[in-house]
């Protein structure tokens, strides 16, 4: 049989400054150009993001810092629902559609 694990005080669902510690020093910090690299954009690009509001970012002295989590989440957030970009290419014409060129198969 096996012991079973030990329960901590307080274990009500209720977070102690303990848990509390432990989840800070859980967080994955990012500088901005390892965030930038991370999503493929330009520090300039990220920079506009944080100053919109759109992703959050701390300042630690004159060190800009993100969270890794942060950063996925905003990744996921900008995703791209499909059919929504029918705007940027134009409608095919169905006589465009009528010519399409033979290929050698089809003879």
């Amino acid at each position: 049989m096996m012991p079973e694990e030990p329960t901590r005080a307080g274990d009500d669902g209720a977070t102690s400054p303990e848990q509390r510690q432990a989840s800070y020093d859980e967080i994955v910090w990012l500088s901005t150009l390892k965030a930038a690299n991370r999503m493929g954009i330009t520090t300039r690009t990220l920079y506009r993001f944080i100053d919109r509001g759109d992703l959050p970012a701390y300042r630690f002295g004159r060190v800009i810092r993100l969270r890794l989590s942060d950063v996925d989440s905003f990744v996921e957030q900008c995703r791209v629902e499909p059919g929504s970009l029918e705007h940027l290419y134009p409608e095919a014409r169905l006589s465009d559609l009528d010519e399409v060129p033979e290929t050698a198969d089809d003879a």
